[in-house]
């Protein structure tokens, strides 16, 4: 599957993506919010496999996300089947990349293609969460029409209960056409 935007190419994960991948992965300003906080080659290698998989499993998947203009690796983003939320499995939007890339509207192009194709799908809701210190991921999500409900925000269980990065906050959209 591909999906294109103005500024972007939205695609399978390719091996000449996985340097700049890992590069992303390895920088610990980006994945700050993030647990674990870095991630090896070989573990940002894994992550690009389990994108893969869920895309052949599913349809959609994290993809690629690269400039049209230069064909630069900016980072990914997607949908994706989650189950570690309280309520069961919903399918979750979520993106990262590169520090260069930032505050350029990237996050918002990407997302907003890939709602628009969750909602082509008939999915019917899409979640979006974070750690609650998370500010600029909590914005976008904002940005794009998501809402939060207090009651619906939980400890992740994939990150130490001590951590500040355990505490998430949840977002929902439904699909308007449904």
């Amino acid at each position: 599957m591909q999906l294109t935007t103005q500024r972007l190419i939205i695609r399978p994960w390719q091996t000449r993506d996985l340097p700049a991948f890992g590069t992303l992965n390895a920088d610990p300003e980006v994945r700050r919010y993030y647990h674990p906080a870095i991630l090896t080659q070989a573990e940002s290698d894994a992550v690009v496999e389990q994108c893969m998989r869920h895309l052949n499993d599913h349809g959609f998947a994290f993809l690629a996300l690269e400039r049209r203009e230069d064909r630069a690796l900016i980072g990914g983003a997607g949908l994706s089947w989650t189950d570690v939320l309280p309520g069961g499995p919903a399918v979750e939007i979520g993106w990262i990349l590169a520090r260069q890339f930032w505050r350029q509207g990237y996050a918002s192009e990407a997302s907003q293609a890939w709602l628009a194709h969750g909602w082509s799908i008939g999915v019917e809701q899409i979640v979006g969460y974070t750690s609650a210190v998370n500010h600029p991921s909590r914005r976008l999500m904002e940005a794009l029409g998501m809402a939060r409900n207090p009651e619906d925000d939980f400890l992740d269980p994939t990150v130490p209960e001590d951590s500040p990065l355990s505490p998430h906050v949840l977002y929902r959209i439904h699909n308007p056409r449904g």
